[in-house]
């Protein structure tokens, strides 16, 4: 047992783990500022314009990320080492946002074109009755009435 722990008392694995750990540490504080700021800002954006500001939801997804990667690394649930060793994390708010849109143009078309058939059909009924009654006419031999469209 006492080998073990001097040999990861040794290892320059762990060490090199310890820089990049302090190192992320560091990068986390910085990070909670800029979230702060991007937070009461987008806040005050709201306020005034009575809507979100879309870059700032797109960089504060991307910046939550960060913050999960670097936690994810410092509790060893990873070994990625985030930005700035990897790509900066690419927020998925857009893809989302215009998913939900295309999702109900999508609802709204299908919506039209349900009411399109529906009145086709209801069309479709109404000449049929109309040709069934006169057929039924025809066969009384009552004369046949022009039908108003």
């Amino acid at each position: 047992m006492d080998q073990q722990l001097k040999s990861n008392l040794t290892s320059s694995k762990h060490w090199f783990r310890l820089l990049f750990m302090l190192f992320f540490a560091v990068c986390l504080q910085v990070a909670f500022i800029v979230m702060t700021a991007v937070v009461c800002v987008q806040f005050i954006f709201a306020l005034i314009t009575g809507e979100d500001n879309r870059q700032l939801r797109i960089f504060g997804d991307s910046l939550s990320q960060f913050i999960y990667q670097s936690f994810q690394f410092l509790t060893y649930n990873s070994e990625e080492k985030p930005f700035p060793f990897s790509d900066w994390p690419q927020s998925e708010v857009d893809d989302a946002e215009f998913e939900i849109v295309d999702e109900e143009e999508a609802f709204d078309s299908a919506e039209t074109q349900i009411d399109d058939v529906e009145m086709e059909a209801a069309q479709v009924v109404a000449d049929t009755v109309e040709e069934i009654d006169e057929a039924d006419k025809r066969k009384k031999g009552e004369p046949e009435v022009e039908a108003e469209r």
